[in-house]
C-alpha cells in the first residue's frame, strides 16, 4: 500500500461504497491489513442489514505486553457516492461537484491505515492495536450494532469521523426514530372530493403543530421524510411521516418524543368521526455518551495533540456515530477529527494538510500509548 496519505486517500475515494455496497473496499483493506501483519477477519452482519459485505476486524499483536488500543472508522458513504472523480484544487482535495468525496469516512481510514504502515516501518515496539471498519454506518450505524463487541480487548479508543484535526467530540446525544401513519379515506379529487378524507392535510396539520428544529442548547427534533399518495386525481387515504429526535438529556428526550406522538393523536382525533386513524411508533437508535474530560481515552488524545502542536478542541457532538455504540457496551470511544468538510453534500472537501495532521495524530497516540505504563 501507498506511504502517502493523500494518494492513499484517492485511491480509496475512488472505489464506490454506499451504504450497502461495501464490498469493493472491505476487499481492499482486506489486502492491505493483511500485507501490513494483522490478523484480519470479517464478520457476517450483512446478513442482517441486507448489504454485501461485513465489518472488518484487524488486531496488531504487538511487541509489548499491555491491553490493545482500538481505532474506528466507517467505510460507507453516503449518496450521491458511485463514480466519485477527486483532484487536488490548491491546498484541497475536491470531487467533481456531481458526487460527495466521501473523506466522511474514507479520511479516517486512510488516516489509520498509513499511520499502522508508518509505525510497522519503523520497526519500533508498540502496544496490540484494534482496528474496526465499520460498514453502513450512515443508515443507522447497522455495522457497529452488528458487530460482536466481546471480540474487542481493548478498554478506550478512538472513531476518526469529525471535522477539524484537534476536535475531541467526548458527548453525543441519544436518538429516537418515529414513524407516523396517517389514514384518511380515498375519493376522486375531481368528482367527489367532498367524500375523501385527506390523510396528507391531516398529516400536515400535525406537523405544524409538533416541535421542530432545536428545541433547546441538548435537543434538536425533525420531521424528514414524507411518503403517500397515488396521484393528484385521488384524494389520499394514506400518508406516511418519518422523523427523528435527538438529545444529551433521556428525560427531555422522552419527553419531546411524546409531545411529536400527541401532535398526531390530537390531530387525528379531530378527524376520527371522518374515518381518520393514526398508527405511531418509534424505537431508540443509539444511546448518548458523556465522557469526562479526565478519562484516560481523553488525557491521551490531548497529550498527543500537544505534542503536534495542534490546537485541542474538546466539545460535544450532535449526531450519532459508531462511538455511542461501543462506549454503550463497555469501550470508552470519543471521536475525533479528521478534517472533512462540507460532508453529506456535493461541496465536501479536505485540506491535504488536514489529512497529513490526522495521520501524525494517530502515529503519536499510538506511540505516547505504547510508552505508557500498563
Amino acid at each position: 500500500m501507498q506511504n502517502d496519505v493523500i494518494s492513499y486517500f484517492l485511491r480509496l475515494v475512488a472505489i464506490d461504497s454506499e451504504s450497502l455496497d461495501e464490498r469493493a473496499m472491505i476487499d481492499a483493506l482486506k489486502l492491505d491489513l493483511t500485507e501490513l501483519g494483522a490478523e484480519v477477519s470479517e464478520d457476517d452482519c450483512y446478513k442482517e442489514t441486507g448489504g454485501n459485505a461485513g465489518n472488518l476486524y484487524a488486531y496488531f499483536p504487538g511487541t509489548i505486553d499491555k491491553e490493545p488500543l482500538l481505532f474506528c472508522s466507517h467505510v460507507d458513504t453516503v449518496t450521491p457516492g458511485k463514480g466519485i472523480k477527486a483532484s487536488i484544487k490548491g491546498d484541497k482535495i475536491v470531487s467533481d461537484g456531481t458526487t460527495v468525496l466521501g473523506s466522511d469516512d474514507k479520511s479516517g481510514v486512510a488516516e489509520i491505515m498509513v499511520a499502522l504502515k508508518r509505525i510497522k516501518d519503523s520497526g519500533k515496539a508498540h502496544a496490540p492495536i484494534e482496528v474496526l471498519f465499520t460498514v453502513s454506518e450512515e443508515i443507522g450505524l447497522l455495522g457497529s450494532k452488528g458487530f460482536d463487541k466481546s471480540r474487542l480487548k481493548s478498554r478506550f479508543g478512538y472513531a476518526l469521523d469529525s471535522h477539524v484535526v484537534g476536535e475531541l467530540v467526548t458527548a453525543a446525544p441519544s436518538q429516537n426514530s418515529w414513524n407516523a401513519t396517517v389514514f384518511g379515506k380515498e375519493s376522486h379529487a375531481g368528482v367527489a372530493p367532498e367524500k375523501g378524507l385527506n390523510a396528507i392535510r391531516i398529516a400536515s396539520e400535525a406537523i405544524a403543530a409538533m416541535p421542530l428544529g432545536r428545541i433547546d442548547f441538548e435537543t434538536t427534533c425533525n420531521a424528514g421524510k414524507i411518503s403517500g399518495g397515488e396521484a393528484t386525481n385521488i384524494v389520499p387515504n394514506k400518508v406516511q411521516v418519518f422523523g427523528e429526535a435527538r438529545s444529551h438529556n433521556p428525560a427531555k428526550l422522552k419527553r419531546v418524543t411524546e409531545d411529536i406522538r400527541h401532535a398526531f393523536e390530537s390531530t387525528v382525533s379531530r378527524y376520527s368521526d371522518l374515518g381518520g386513524k393514526l398508527e405511531f411508533s418509534y424505537k431508540t437508535e443509539y444511546k448518548s455518551f458523556n465522557i469526562p474530560e479526565d478519562a484516560p481515552v481523553v488525557k491521551l488524545a490531548q497529550e498527543a495533540l500537544k505534542n503536534l502542536d495542534i490546537p485541542c478542541n474538546i466539545c460535544t457532538g450532535g449526531g450519532g456515530s459508531d462511538a455511542n455504540v461501543f462506549t454503550a457496551s463497555g469501550i470508552q470511544m470519543i471521536i475525533t477529527g479528521t478534517g472533512m468538510e462540507n460532508v453529506h453534500t456535493v461541496n465536501e472537501c479536505i485540506q491535504v494538510s488536514e489529512l497529513h495532521r490526522g495521520t501524525d495524530f494517530v502515529e503519536e497516540l499510538i506511540k505516547l500509548y505504547s510508552q505508557q505504563e500498563s
